[in-house]
């Protein structure tokens, strides 16, 4: 079998549908050596390179000139005898030949309809209409929760049968135990507190990070945050600032996925009550990390969290608040959601992963 691939994400994201992209090749490349996976995009980066060291990982290089996504890649695809094309973030192209080929598109989410106020109203119309057409043309949809795939259904009018529901992993070094010697670097290296909080996430009002920071005005709980800082920071810092919170809350900047993933390892709880999301990563990080969960009761997050993490209602602080003194307070509690949370992610390892994307594939050929 071969499927082509629409890897611009893979290439030029570094987060988000970037590392989907990535690790869903990697992968299949890993577990089903036997078939040919093709990365098509006009330019390559260093992003994945390691990837494309698989000897069934190829390049395809496609011309430059404008609208190359929608007007080259289907055709191309076809003209290589891909067996497959996938979309991995949610679009399809717009041009094909006659010659046959399965389509399958995986939609990751649809907070644009469900928080339209994140979105400029331009953003909001292109990308209806790109999920919409690529629904709409696909042979078949990955959806990659169960909240998605019913947004899905409901906002663009797709039939269930029609959308498969494959959960997301994470990269590998997150289910690696990393040694006491880096475990110390990193703590020195980023001056982190002896006990603390983390919160990790592109930081901006749908995350929620201020109903964090408003946790623990009062209290002696250290709060760590990771992520890409947006105009929402200012607001944060603004509070931070007011309330004499500085020496409590830690912005890291330049954190590697090596480090990233050893602070989670040092995190006594990890806190991640965003409004709303399409699955939820940084929860399965978390629990493969043995760091025990509080995250939103709402969207995908209890799919991802399973029944041992705690939940809250995200826009509420004394919910929050309560949910993190209990824990903070409660080292048996920690370590008993911290092993039953380890004991649930498994089922988001690469190996199910893997063989539920390739159901899906021979799945959509037999039809």
């Amino acid at each position: 079998m071969k499927i082509a691939f629409d890897a611009k994400r893979f290439f030029h994201n570094n987060s988000g549908l970037g590392n989907y992209s990535r690790d869903h090749v990697r992968i299949l490349a890993e577990h089903f050596p036997e078939n040919q996976f093709v990365l098509l995009e006009q330019k390559k980066s260093e992003r994945g390179k390691a990837i494309l060291n698989f000897k069934n990982v190829f390049f395809h290089q496609i011309k430059s000139g404008k609208f190359a996504r929608q007007l080259k890649f289907g055709k191309t695809s076809q003209e290589i005898n891909s067996d497959i094309f996938h979309g991995l973030s949610g679009e399809l192209p717009l041009k094909w030949n006659k010659k046959p080929i399965k389509k399958i598109v995986t939609i990751h989410d649809l907070i644009f309809v469900r928080y339209p106020q994140f979105y400029s109203f331009f953003d909001r119309k292109i990308h209806f209409w790109k999920f919409k057409n690529a629904c709409d043309q696909a042979d078949l949809i990955i959806a990659i929760s169960e909240q998605t795939k019913r947004d899905i259904i409901e906002f663009l009018k797709i039939p269930a049968e029609k959308i498969k529901v494959v959960y997301q992993g994470c990269h590998q070094t997150f289910k690696e135990k990393k040694s006491e010697e880096f475990l110390t670097e990193t703590r020195l290296k980023f001056n982190l507190p002896e006990k603390f909080i983390l919160n990790v996430g592109t930081i901006e009002p749908r995350k929620n990070l201020l109903n964090i920071v408003k946790t623990i005005l009062g209290t002696k709980v250290n709060l760590v945050v990771i992520g890409k800082k947006t105009k929402y920071f200012n607001k944060i810092e603004q509070f931070i600032l007011k309330n004499n919170l500085k020496n409590q809350v830690y912005f890291l900047e330049n954190v590697s996925m090596e480090e990233l993933s050893a602070i989670y390892q040092l995190a006594d709880i990890f806190v991640y009550p965003s409004l709303f999301e399409g699955f939820g990563i940084p929860v399965i990080e978390a629990l493969f990390s043995k760091t025990p969960v509080i995250t939103s009761n709402s969207s995908s997050l209890p799919e991802a969290g399973g029944k041992n993490s705690l939940y809250v209602n995200p826009e509420s602080v004394e919910d929050l608040r309560s949910k993190i003194s209990f824990l903070w307070n409660n080292e048996s509690e920690r370590q008993r959601l911290s092993e039953n949370g380890f004991e649930y992610v498994q089922k988001f390892t690469d190996e199910k992963i893997a063989a539920n994307l390739m159901k899906v594939y021979l799945e959509v050929l037999e039809n």
